[in-house]
């Protein structure tokens, strides 16, 4: 993703960019049980670099498997500046899929954010290594004791929204948002419009206007927004 598009996207709330996909028929990109692990936590854009699990099987879910070329730390050291690592845990809660030592390898790497519908372990070293994390907790039981991991870069399912490789994805405070990659440009510029169109209502609403008619806005109202714009530029 270039700096551009990133900045671009850090400026638009996850809330503008569901109600911009579900007007394209969109609706299901919410990514559930991912939310924000730091107080603050500043909104992330980037481009999606998967992980993918499937349920623990006990002859491959082992300590001796994290030494494998396929496996979680195979798939850090392939990750790029400001990706974002979207990690389908299938929702298991009860093993943390990362600890301390990957987020610190991933926020050395300047990885721009882990998104896992599954859970942390060292929650509190995690969160000191400053790579931002939305998950659904904390768990102290290593990801082989619930889970088998698979591979890196391959279409998943996380939070039960398709993820592909490539894809945007954008986090803040109301959780993570996927935007498809073939539909990003004419997203983003809708987004744009929208958050413009919005700042304008809310100043309408302090200055006392009813909602009826400025929200949505009827053509009176659209009139008047055509012409603050006009003004403004």
């Amino acid at each position: 993703m270039d700096a551009e598009t990133k900045a671009i996207l850090e400026g638009i709330s996850t809330a503008t960019l569901t109600t911009v996909l579900l007007k394209k028929g969109l609706r299901n990109v919410w990514l559930r049980g991912a939310f924000p692990k730091q107080p603050g936590q500043k909104r992330v854009a980037g481009t999606a670099f998967t992980l993918r699990f499937v349920p623990a099987r006990e002859d491959l879910a082992t300590p001796a498997s994290w030494a494998s070329p396929i496996s979680t730390r195979a798939a850090i050291e392939a990750m790029e500046e400001g990706v974002i690592c979207v990690a389908d845990a299938l929702g298991v809660t009860d093993a943390g899929i990362f600890g301390d030592i990957l987020c610190a390898r991933m926020a050395k790497r300047k990885v721009g954010a882990l998104i896992t519908d599954g859970v942390m372990r060292d929650m509190e070293g995690v969160l000191a290594t400053g790579l931002p994390v939305w998950c659904a907790g904390a768990a102290a039981p290593a990801s082989v004791a619930g889970l088998t991991f698979i591979n890196w870069q391959e279409p998943i399912a996380c939070g039960g929204v398709a993820i592909f490789p490539g894809d945007a994805i954008v986090a803040d405070g109301d959780g993570a948002v996927v935007i498809p990659q073939a539909l990003l440009a004419e997203v983003m510029a809708a987004a744009v419009e929208q958050e413009a169109q919005e700042a304008w209502v809310m100043t309408e609403i302090e200055h006392g206007v009813p909602l009826p008619g400025l929200y949505p806005p009827n053509e009176e109202a659209k009139a008047r927004y055509t012409a603050f714009k006009a003004k403004k530029s």
